[in-house]
């Protein structure tokens, strides 16, 4: 009896060293890039649609994308293209001409954009005041503090594993500067899970009708239509897409 409680003491301090892990390392990516992605800045024109996004969350030059959405308040398709994903790298190559990432498409205007300075100056211009925030701006500082960003999280969000695909999007509240919302994205993309991004950042015309629909203003919250699931914690939603999508034992 002794001995059995042990093991699962032993899991459970396992669980727990590992989640603190997880989100020390996360803390730390949001901190080298100043948290950026935060908060909503000033912005233009709404599109009708969802632009669509394919990227990878381990990618330092998709994350300047990423922020830029949270920053402009903006939804999107997120088609996520791990190493090895047999779904959408192969998509990309076929719509654009080359399997590189960030690539973006926007069905308002009709734009398909690769290279991440490009799509940040674009969505600023078009969805923006014109100016881009000098955390996102071209220079020394903003090109080493990305790929700094994915240091404490190595592999992390970049390398396909098996899993099943959801017949309808999955739906994620979330920002890009959230250390908790990191960890869900990340598990997204290693399972090749498709879904709505809806970016609440501070100040955020989203924000009432998220706090209306979940009841509280908490982030990550994911939406699965397929299974009827709403959840809030990240640790919770990860186990949950595991559970739920990731083959197991080869099937």
């Amino acid at each position: 009896m002794n001995r059995r409680w042990n093991r699962r003491s032993d899991r459970r301090s396992n669980r727990r060293s590992n989640r603190l892990l997880d989100v020390a390392s996360s803390l730390a990516a949001t901190g080298i890039r100043l948290g950026s992605g935060r908060q909503v800045g000033e912005l233009g024109e709404r599109p009708e649609q969802p632009l669509k996004l394919y990227d990878f969350e381990g990618c330092p030059y998709c994350r300047k994308v990423r922020e830029a959405l949270s920053i402009l308040d903006l939804e999107a398709i997120v088609y996520p293209c791990p190493k090895r994903g047999p779904r959408f790298r192969e998509e990309v190559r076929i719509r654009g001409g080359k399997a590189q990432f960030p690539y973006l498409e926007d069905p308002n205007t009709g734009k398909a954009l690769y290279e991440s300075g490009e799509i940040v100056a674009y969505l600023f211009a078009q969805y923006g005041r014109g100016r881009t925030p000098w955390a996102l701006q071209p220079g020394s500082f903003v090109d080493v503090s990305t790929l700094m960003a994915s240091v404490p999280r190595p592999g992390f969000g970049s390398f396909y594993r098996p899993a099943r695909a959801p017949e309808a999007l999955l739906e994620l509240y979330s920002f890009e500067a959230s250390p908790f919302c990191r960890i869900v994205r990340e598990t997204l993309t290693e399972l090749e899970l498709p879904y709505r991004l809806v970016n609440v950042a501070k100040g955020s015309r989203q924000r009432d009708a998220f706090v209306a629909r979940s009841g509280r203003m908490q982030v990550p919250f994911l939406v699965d239509p397929n299974q009827k699931v709403e959840l809030f914690e990240s640790a919770n939603i990860v186990a949950y897409l595991e559970n739920t999508y990731a083959f197991r034992d080869g099937r």
